[in-house]
């Protein structure tokens, strides 16, 4: 088993050759900290909507190395946070309107690859998410009623014989699906991407670290970087920055690979129209049918390191490979015995409130997007695109979605963060093995939990 090389998207495709680092102090008009989906979507955008702008991202490592190079590959309409956080403050209409944006940038990202001959493996089936346990199936039934209660959902309640006709999960009592998801391969993605921005005219610089960000200033490993605007599109490296590092915490999710499955167990498990696959669990699994047929499946590790820290190129501790396989195995027996052919992990930005932000300040020439808690997949594409508006001073229906300039307090200082993270996720961990054990309501320890979390 390979554990970490960044993540087996990265190792199926190669590492990309190294692009030159920045080479000294530079100017230019937009600078953007991070080529991730945040920045290489805004830099596209920026440079269709005005292609003599002079754009520079700085990166760390490679483009797509972080979350962007290693998420699950799910491309699909999930608000962070969800909807009725706005409700209060924004009203439902504008809710509403941030559900069909989201819906469309599902689209948008598939127009963009197949526009620009990206080859990311893009299958559009839809999210399909079960239940397997009483407790979940409460859990389901109530999310379905409250789902198909607002506009732009679309969303299908599935009862067991139709669910496992779909999709054969182990156990299955009920299930949901929508329309509005792909399966995509991320870092086909976010390498395609970065080609393209280059096409345009954007240059990447990598192996340039972003240490500061301040008003019309990118401070560096290597030079220093002054532009009109500058763009933290750093997500869950953000706490890395000096000042910045309680601003996102930097969650951890891990995910293993299967070696390719034969026909027959496809032919069991009737997972063929390429819906990425969710359930009702609190340290929930999220997983895929990969395009060369392996099952990639993904869950919480080792939740947060102490101190904000982040992963080693993916490393994670083996038993990580354990715990997501036994998950595997329970919801697919078809494959037990399966190898597992590759573990890894990544850092997402979790705000203290857990909705994602896009915004800038014209009188600093800051802008910012991110805190995406796994959602980043399609909402980097609808915040690249915010963010070139907002810079370009343009009027449009999405410059005034409810997440624009939303701001949230930081995260409680060390140990407080590691000490709350660590006991919250083990309370999580027992609520679920409660469940799994027969209890048919959700347990009190999870709802205290997100309680404490602030977690929607």
């Amino acid at each position: 088993m390979i554990n970490g090389r960044v993540s087996h998207w990265w190792e199926t495709i190669g590492a990309p050759a190294s692009r030159a680092p920045l080479p000294g102090d530079a100017r230019c008009d937009v600078a953007i900290a991070g080529a991730g989906y945040t920045g290489l979507w805004t830099a596209y955008y920026l440079k269709q909507a005005q292609p003599d702008l002079d754009i520079a991202i700085i990166e760390q490592e490679h483009a797509g190395y972080g979350a962007s190079g290693r998420n699950g590959g799910w491309l699909t309409n999930s608000i962070t946070g969800g909807r009725t956080q706005y409700l209060r403050s924004h009203g439902r209409d504008a809710a509403e309107r941030f559900q069909r944006e989201m819906n469309a940038t599902v689209d948008e990202v598939i127009r963009v690859t197949r526009a620009e001959g990206i080859d990311a493996d893009v299958v559009k089936g839809g999210e399909f998410n079960v239940a397997y346990t009483p407790a979940q199936e409460r859990r389901l039934r109530a999310f379905a009623a409250a789902e198909q209660s607002w506009n732009h959902t679309d969303l299908r309640l599935l009862e067991a014989p139709e669910a496992q006709s779909k999709i054969n999960v182990a156990n299955t009592r009920a299930a949901v699906w929508h329309p509005h998801a792909a399966r995509i391969q991320p870092a086909k993605l976010a390498a395609g991407l970065a080609d393209a921005v280059e096409r345009l005219g954007v240059r990447i610089y990598e192996q340039t670290r972003v240490q500061e960000i301040e008003p019309r200033t990118l401070r560096t490993s290597r030079g220093v970087v002054t532009a009109d605007i500058v763009v933290r599109a750093t997500e869950g490296f953000t706490a890395r920055l000096k000042r910045e590092r309680r601003t996102w915490l930097p969650m951890n999710s891990s995910l293993i690979a299967t070696e390719p499955l034969p026909a027959e167990v496809w032919d069991q498990l009737g997972w063929n129209q390429g819906e990425v696959l969710g359930d009702f669990a609190h340290v929930y699994m999220y997983a895929q049918r990969t395009a060369d047929d392996r099952i990639a499946l993904g869950g919480r590790g080792v939740p947060y390191r102490y101190g904000s820290q982040t992963d080693n190129d993916g490393s994670t501790q083996a038993i990580t490979a354990t715990t997501l396989g036994e998950i595997l195995y329970r919801l697919f027996p078809q494959a037990a015995g399966a190898r597992i052919d590759h573990l890894w992990s990544g850092v997402l930005g979790v705000p203290r409130d857990w909705a994602a932000t896009v915004g800038l300040e014209r009188q600093t020439g800051m802008a910012w997007a991110g805190g995406y808690v796994g959602t980043g997949v399609t909402s980097t594409n609808l915040a690249g695109r915010t963010l070139t508006d907002l810079i370009l001073e343009r009027s449009t229906d999405i410059v005034d979605l409810p997440w624009v300039n939303h701001r949230v307090r930081r995260w409680e200082p060390e140990p407080l963060r590691w000490i709350a993270t660590k006991t919250l996720y083990a309370a999580y961990g027992m609520a679920d093995q409660s469940e799994l054990a027969g209890r048919e309501t959700t347990s009190p320890i999870a709802h205290l939990a997100d309680f404490v979390t602030g977690k929607p």
